[in-house]
């Protein structure tokens, strides 16, 4: 930039001489310096929240089809079947899907819905049998349209209740019929 040093002659002033005025700078570089300090100090001594999972026992893929897969028998009156369809529909019955004991009935998610059914079959299977060992199975199928939040709901359910055993198992012709009646 350049500057004008009017001098001399003729100023209103009287020929006084102005000294320059030189441009105030600050020099940001400790401020920086410090700001960086303070952003790696904090990012050091913070304890970042650890993801929170659910333990869920998958069965290991055979590819070996000489093997066998055992199939488990339980008894119908201790089997809760819940359906989970698309637009977070889900039905459940208790009992075979040829002869339920109970159901099929519609629920909805929450404590007014499926959680109070679960919580009623939680109590009652152990009561039947007067054995604390066998409690209740809830098997749960989901369609094809299910999205990934209903199952996610549903297992929160099942930890709420605290199920002893369940199973995500492959839905049926006859239970995919049953969800779209």
């Amino acid at each position: 930039m350049a500057e004008l040093n009017d001098s001399g002659g003729g100023g209103k002033d009287g020929g006084k001489v102005r000294s320059k005025k030189s441009n105030a700078k600050v020099d940001l570089t400790a401020m920086v310096d410090l700001a960086f300090l303070l952003i790696t100090f904090f990012m050091l001594t913070t304890s970042l929240s650890k993801p929170q999972s659910m333990n869920l026992g998958m069965p290991e893929k055979e590819n070996d089809p000489k093997k066998k897969t055992d199939q488990i028998d339980v008894a119908d009156d201790r089997t809760m079947t819940i359906l989970l369809g698309e637009n977070n529909k889900i039905k459940w019955y208790y009992g075979l899907i040829g002869s339920p004991i109970e159901g099929p009935s519609e629920a909805t998610y929450g404590k007014a819905g499926i959680r109070q059914e679960i919580m009623k079959k939680v109590q009652s299977v152990p009561a039947k049998y007067n054995d604390k060992t066998k409690g209740l199975i809830v098997i749960i199928k989901m369609d094809k349209k299910t999205n990934y939040r209903n199952m996610v709901d549903i297992l929160d359910e099942m930890a709420i209740c605290k199920v002893p055993t369940y199973a995500l198992v492959d839905i049926s012709p006859e239970e995919v019929a049953m969800l779209k009646k």
